[in-house]
């Protein structure tokens, strides 16, 4: 099966934008499409809390007219046009859909950060983990939010064995990011936040990438866009994963990213895996 997941950043302006970056961002879903995945995870909708509009189901159906399409949306108490994330799934298949609350601290169980499709034999589950912040003024809260989602992954991993993907907001090792030094105390490379992967990790989860790549350099998913040139000179860092139980690790074939032009910002990763 393949399983593509991308931080989309706003499912409405790459489906109904006219500026250059939605026109990019339309062809980055073309170029998913044309992967034909058995299903997509997008983060970062950014939907109102009643979730797609009339108009933005029609184009997705346009574009993925063999899919099923399942959201969850920012809500109150939550901002709202906030966060989110949402699923396109092959129609042949048939999982059921669960939006999790894990108890994590503030908003953040509100913020349509989690999706869960549980099928016979496996769990395919994707998130949007909350940013530390500028300052790092929602760190303490992003560290309850770790040991509450591994906590929660893990608690699936007693079922059945688990495909989890997303934007996971950390770059987990000095190789992950191409500045290390100079972002050390940065949102996304702190030690606490580098300290809550590796505790996931070490609760039955394997980093398919480095699993496929080994210690592989020069990689990475994301390129912000406060500087022009990050994607040009690849100053990216890692922070979009596929994770997987242990147990299945081999059966991962690619764990890789896609290429998504110029656009700067995220870019879609692909996990393709004998089930």
């Amino acid at each position: 099966m393949v399983f593509i997941s991308w931080n989309i950043d706003s499912l409405n302006a790459a489906l109904t934008g006219n500026s250059p970056r939605a026109l990019l961002s339309r062809a980055v879903l073309r170029t998913i499409k044309g992967h034909n995945p058995d299903a997509i995870a997008l983060q970062e909708t950014k939907l109102p809390c009643d979730g797609p509009t009339e108009k933005h189901l029609e184009l997705l159906q346009d574009m993925f007219p063999d899919y099923e399409i399942v959201w969850n949306c920012s809500v109150k108490p939550a901002r709202e046009g906030y966060a989110g994330t949402l699923y396109l799934y092959k129609d042949h298949l048939t999982p059921s859909v669960t939006c999790p609350k894990i108890g994590a601290p503030s908003t953040m169980d509100s913020e349509g950060r989690i999706i869960t499709l549980e099928f016979d034999h496996f769990f395919l589950t994707q998130v949007y983990t909350p940013n530390a912040g500028d300052n790092l003024g929602r760190l303490e809260e992003r560290q309850i939010w770790d040991v509450k989602y591994a906590d929660y992954l893990a608690s699936l991993d007693e079922k059945k064995p688990v495909i989890a993907s997303g934007d996971f907001n950390v770059a987990h090792r000095e190789i992950d990011l191409a500045h290390p030094k100079r972002n050390r105390r940065s949102a996304g490379f702190t030690d606490e936040e580098r300290e809550g992967f590796t505790n996931l990790l070490a609760r039955g989860f394997t980093d398919t990438f480095r699993h496929v790549h080994g210690d592989v350099t020069g990689v990475y998913s994301w390129w912000p866009q406060i500087s022009r040139t990050s994607k040009i000179n690849n100053s990216g860092w890692r922070i979009d994963y596929w994770l997987v139980s242990n147990r299945i690790a081999d059966r991962v074939i690619r764990s890789e990213m896609i290429d998504s032009g110029p656009r700067q910002d995220h870019t879609p990763v692909l996990l393709e895996i004998d089930l």
